[in-house]
């Protein structure tokens, strides 16, 4: 890795460290255990910018920094997030694939929409099995909660999961956009 890339990596890695460590959380008004945040957004905009390698590695960092310092309710908890991110960014992965470019308007738009929904389907799926195996295992890994009640947090988890993405990916795609934009023409 080059020292261009290096600095890229160490620049986004810090915006989403800041951005998870700050206050500005909104609990779920569902389902108040589930926080929106916009600390992905960086994430998104960074694998859009310059790759899938730089999102995973900038996921992973983040990873590791909220493991040591502010894990959250669980020690765990930066894992599941960890998928959940890694999910996502493999929908966004294969939609731009599919889709070469998005500098056209019109093509902006339809891959907007299309990485969105199929970054929320894989989260929703990823993480719908991940809480349903983790959620009645003791802690560290889950909560110790009863099978049966899991099963009626998967869906509240499961819209959470799709509603952040429905932002997360937009504002990601859109800042990218900007950035490219602005540094061909400096």
């Amino acid at each position: 890795m080059n020292s261009r890339r290096i600095a890229i990596l160490i620049v986004f890695a810090s915006i989403t460290i800041i951005l998870n460590l700050s206050p500005l959380k909104i609990p779920a008004p569902y389902a108040p255990f589930l926080i929106y945040q916009i600390w992905e957004i960086p994430i998104v905009t960074v694998t859009l910018l310059y790759g899938f390698s730089l999102g995973f590695l900038v996921s992973i960092i983040n990873t590791l920094i909220l493991i040591a310092v502010f894990p959250g309710a669980l020690p765990t908890g930066p894992i599941y997030n960890f998928m959940a991110v890694l999910s996502m960014l493999c929908g966004i992965y294969l939609i731009s694939k599919i889709i070469n470019g998005f500098t056209e308007t019109k093509s902006f738009k339809i891959f907007v929409v299309a990485s969105s929904v199929l970054g929320a389907v894989l989260r929703v799926i990823v993480m719908t099995a991940v809480n349903w195996l983790a959620l009645p295992l003791p802690p560290p890994i889950g909560f110790s909660i009863p099978s049966e009640v899991a099963v009626t947090l998967l869906p509240f988890i499961g819209f959470f999961n799709a509603t952040l993405v429905l932002y997360t990916v937009p504002l990601g795609e859109l800042l990218a956009k900007i950035i490219k934009n602005n540094l061909s023409t400096v």
